[in-house]
């Protein structure tokens, strides 16, 4: 595990504005036009002091190439990137089942919560339903990164579809979490959000053992058969704090509860916001792009300001940012939820820079090594397509992964 801090420099009158990516992530071209990595990718430009420099430069892993072009006095730029991976799964077999079976390709719920994936996928024969009855019978769907409950797949198996089952690993850990301490006839308290297709999908591993606790606000109305069974476990993409107070409450109340084998939350959710508690003291304003039906994306912004940013603002699109935003404003704080593009982190780093923000500092949290498989169906069909020898393979990750 590695980490470094953020240090900003030292406000002078002469001084351009300056922003600090926090968490930010490395820009890379792979096929689809969200251009994000799935390895680390440490990218540094180094740019002159006396004038503006184009840099072009190649990524040879991956075989990728981003050109850029950056004007500022004096810079280093490092973006880091944490966690697309585990959001580019889902979107990458969307992708590979697109190409491989052709189009249309059903996908239930949105793959990731984020417009710009979805509509670009909508674009390239993705059609999005809102539930299992809506694919016509024998079609091809996947499940989006969020998982589904045992009822979704035995309604997919009524209609003799043909699934690809994109959850989320860490999704999947929860899932199973919640069978076993059923299985034990344990109450199951999930801290989550109601409505959350992550929520209804753990809820329906157990629903008789599973209730859901929103937050500390809700801990006074939870009821379990015996203090001495209950087990909490959680959504994934909650915010470390506000869960914890959760859990706290609740030991208050069943001093015996235990504690889910692992840490439920991912470990993508908890070092943005780790990224972002280093950040949000030093900064007036802190800028999070992300959608607005992001769980993470959301509780950034929640992070961002309960950490002490001067103020902080979500967006979707660079187009969004609001000129008067900045009034008064000396260091900008910028990070990006989950199932953001790159691309889109881009186009709002090069809006900061035409207000004058454009002297880019890193925070680097933690370096974790992961590596995650396609959906099992998916990779053997194209396995089968292409040869043993074929990219489809586990995916190893490179040294010094962060995520």
């Amino acid at each position: 595990m590695s980490s470094s801090t953020l240090t900003l420099p030292q406000r002078e009158q002469h001084r351009r504005p300056s922003t600090a990516a926090a968490g930010a992530t490395s820009p890379t071209a792979p096929r689809s036009p969200w251009a994000r990595t799935r390895y680390d990718l440490v990218i540094w430009l180094v740019l002159s002091d006396l004038f503006a420099v184009a840099v072009p430069f190649w990524l040879a892993l991956l075989g990728g190439h981003l050109p850029l072009v950056w004007s500022a006095t004096t810079v280093g730029i490092t973006m880091v990137l944490i966690a697309w991976f585990l959001g580019a799964l889902g979107i990458d077999a969307v992708e590979q089942a697109l190409a491989h079976y052709g189009a249309p390709i059903y996908v239930r719920k949105e793959i990731v919560h984020n417009k710009y994936v979805v509509e670009t996928l909508s674009k390239r024969g993705a059609i999005f339903v809102s539930e299992t009855d809506e694919v016509p019978e024998g079609a091809r769907v996947v499940f989006s990164a969020h998982g589904v409950s045992p009822a979704v797949h035995a309604q997919a198996a009524s209609r003799q579809l043909l699934t690809i089952d994109a959850t989320c690993p860490l999704v999947t850990k929860v899932h199973k979490q919640a069978i076993r301490f059923a299985k034990g006839d344990y109450d199951i308290i999930l801290v989550g959000h109601s409505g959350h297709e992550e929520v209804e999908g753990t809820q329906g591993e157990a629903p008789d053992h599973i209730q859901v606790v929103n937050g500390p606000r809700e801990v006074d109305t939870v009821t379990v058969r015996d203090p001495e069974k209950v087990v909490w476990i959680s959504q994934t993409t909650l915010s470390v704090d506000e869960t914890m107070e959760t859990v706290r409450l609740l030991r208050e109340r069943f001093p015996e509860m235990i504690d889910p084998p692992g840490e439920d939350i991912c470990y993508a959710t908890q070092n943005r916001q780790a990224a972002v508690k280093k950040i949000a003291p030093r900064v007036d304003l802190m800028i999070v792009v992300g959608s607005g039906n992001s769980s993470n994306s959301v509780r950034l912004k929640e992070v961002a300001l309960e950490a002490g940013a001067g103020a902080a603002h979500r967006v979707d699109f660079a187009s969004e940012i609001d000129p008067s935003w900045f009034d008064g404003v000396e260091t900008v704080g910028l990070t990006s939820g989950a199932s953001v593009p790159e691309i889109l982190v881009r186009e709002v780093v090069e809006r900061l820079a035409e207000f004058g923000f454009d002297d880019v500092e890193e925070v680097r949290t933690t370096t974790e090594k992961i590596s995650f498989s396609l959906p099992k169906n998916l990779r053997a069909d194209l396995m089968a397509a292409q040869g043993a020898d074929s990219s489809h393979k586990r995916r190893e990750p490179a040294a010094d992964h962060t995520c």
